[in-house]
């Protein structure tokens, strides 16, 4: 197995710096459907503006987690390169090796927020349909 180097983890940084930059534009755009969404709701209590409520709230809540564990690998990039640099290889290949777990975990939190929002998507089509076959 070939040694672990600086550069290893380091390559990692601008896969994860976009990743957290997409992680960032979902959140901001899922507050400010939040913030529209709430006020019309006070004007008008509509069971389904609450459900589209509480779908971006799990979608906030994902994405929130996928932010986190995006960041603990980072952080865990970072570290790695430290104990590289301090000739700490083997904790530093460990400490790699959990970095790619985290990086795996959000991505997969990805994966689930995409097929959540998808299923969204297409009841909002589903009510469009029928709205067009009503008339």
């Amino acid at each position: 197995m070939e040694e672990l180097t600086l550069t290893t983890p380091a390559l990692l940084f601008s896969a994860i710096s976009l990743i957290m930059l997409a992680y960032t534009n979902r959140f901001l755009a899922y507050a400010a459907v939040i913030r529209n969404l709430h006020d019309k709701f006070l004007e008008k209590q509509n069971d389904s503006l609450l459900q589209q409520i509480k779908n971006l709230k799990l979608r906030l809540q994902l994405t929130r987690w996928m932010q986190i564990f995006g960041i603990s690998s980072l952080l865990c990039c970072v570290l790695t390169m430290f104990l590289v640099y301090v000739d700490l290889h083997t904790i530093g290949v460990w400490v790699f090796g959990i970095a790619l777990v985290l990086l795996i975990v959000s991505l997969a939190l990805l994966i689930k927020e995409i097929h959540i929002s998808a299923e969204a998507l297409k009841l909002h089509i589903h009510d469009i349909e029928n709205y067009l076959k009503e008339k």
